[in-house]
């Protein structure tokens, strides 16, 4: 899934390791989530989402289901 954490998280003026220890969780957690490399759990995004002052649906971008 697709995300804007990187581009929130820059405007938010927070290196990855900042974000990942407010959220309390690795700084390679947040890499992966920024590159798509993991989902994060509900908990997770919420977290981030509050963080960087938005919603939970302004940080992903998802995918339209395919029939």
């Amino acid at each position: 899934m697709k995300n804007n954490i990187k581009e929130l998280r820059k405007s938010a003026k927070l290196s990855q390791e900042e974000l990942a220890k407010l959220c309390r969780v690795s700084r390679q957690t947040i890499n992966a989530i920024e590159n798509d490399k993991y989902d994060p759990t509900l908990q997770l995004a919420f977290d981030i989402a509050f963080i960087l002052d938005t919603t939970v649906d302004k940080l992903f971008i998802s995918d339209p289901i395919k029939k």
